[in-house]
């Protein structure tokens, strides 16, 4: 019997995370040959190659190489050269993960191909349509044949938008299937140690979005926040890329490097980072998937957004949103009470991508009828 060919697609660092569970889950498989793709659209050695080797991913099937520039030349490069890879060699499925400009693109190219393609984290809305990734979000889930989502609320969403149901299958969070991949490495790490880090003793910061890093206002009124809070708890600060840039473009690196309690370091590797989390007192960040991975450790997490498109963090995790001007008030209630653990949401348990293997073969073994047609799908 042929092998059915997956492809799965990296594009950012918490895409390399949600595949390689994955990855590891369908390569143990006879029936499927898995191929990596990795678009190149975020590539840093500390932010992609490291991920690679942390997760146990091989070298890519497939390099796109797109790298930086806007999301109309991101787009359309993936565009272009993921649809030349799959005219000279077809997969039998493709899935994409996240809401990153590579997922959108590569969706695109093949429903026009009429390749299926599986959406891995479907379903998420934050309501605010400003966010790119939210574009990308309703752009994907309306033209994919099958949705895996990660909780209840994603399903809701989906079938208020008309989806049909039978597109939809709720799988869980694999995000903690890396988590749980990785469990005794992580532990075991010696990047808390090294730092001389007491557990609970410190927070841990990352910030990345262009609403807080872009904005000299805003940038500026989260260092000022983020150096009084140091004044409370010690904070561990990964600087990422952009918002490296950003703070010396704008003045504001001396200013947040010589506060006394906070220590700006270099993007880690996945393995080193969540040492580094699962003894955190608290972490601050505009990230989506750190808000997954604070619920599921327990540890109090500050997003400093006005949404999110993962509210069940909020409802049932550590997760509470907070904006620039009230860190410091937020930080301090944290500190005044005891640690909440929270509750983990149903199916965020380390075997999403068992239910991911099984809900594909069950799909191609037993292909179930369209109970409707998404008029973006059969556009064009």
């Amino acid at each position: 019997m042929s092998q059915t060919i997956v492809h799965l697609i990296a594009a950012a660092r918490p895409n390399f995370m949600k595949v390689a569970p994955l990855f590891h889950a369908l390569k143990s498989d006879p029936e499927f040959a898995v191929r990596v793709v990795h678009t190149g659209q975020h590539y840093d050695s500390n932010m992609s190659d490291a991920f690679f080797t942390d997760l146990g991913l091989p070298a890519p099937d497939y390099h796109l190489d797109v790298g930086s520039g806007t999301h109309a030349e991101q787009t359309g490069t993936v565009m272009i050269r993921y649809e030349k890879i799959c005219l000279e060699s077809r997969p039998d499925w493709t899935v994409v993960v996240g809401d990153v400009n590579s997922t959108a693109a590569i969706a695109m190219v093949c429903a026009k191909l009429h390749i299926p393609v599986v959406h891995l984290e479907a379903g998420l809305r934050s309501g605010d349509r400003r966010m790119p990734e939210e574009i990308n979000r309703l752009v994907t889930d309306a033209i994919c044949d099958l949705l895996w989502t990660p909780s209840p609320d994603a399903d809701e969403n989906l079938l208020r938008e008309g989806v049909p149901a039978d597109r939809i299958e709720r799988v869980g969070n694999i995000m903690m299937d890396s988590y749980e991949l990785l469990r005794d490495k992580i532990e075991s790490a010696g990047t808390r140690d090294e730092m001389g880090l007491a557990e609970r003793s410190y927070g841990l910061v990352t910030l990345h979005r262009p609403a807080n890093v872009d904005d000299p206002g805003v940038l500026g009124q989260l260092v000022g926040q983020l150096l009084q809070a140091s004044e409370q708890i010690e904070l561990v600060f990964p600087v990422h890329p952009r918002t490296l840039k950003s703070l010396k473009d704008h003045g504001l690196y001396r200013k947040l490097a010589a506060g006394r309690r906070i220590r700006l370091v270099e993007p880690v590797g996945y393995i080193q980072f969540m040492n580094l989390l699962t003894k955190a007192r608290l972490a601050i960040t505009d990230s989506g998937g750190l808000q997954e991975e604070t619920t599921y450790l327990g540890v109090p997490c500050l997003t400093l957004r006005p949404n999110t498109e993962r509210p069940i963090t909020v409802t049932q995790g550590t997760n509470r949103l907070t904006g620039a001007d009230r860190l410091l008030e937020a930080v301090r209630d944290i500190l005044a009470a005891d640690p909440s653990a929270g509750q983990c949401p149903e199916l965020w348990d380390g075997r999403t991508a068992q239910r991911c293997v099984a809900s594909l073969k069950a799909r191609i073994h037993h292909p179930r009828p369209s109970s409707g047609v998404s008029p973006m799908r059969d556009a064009c």
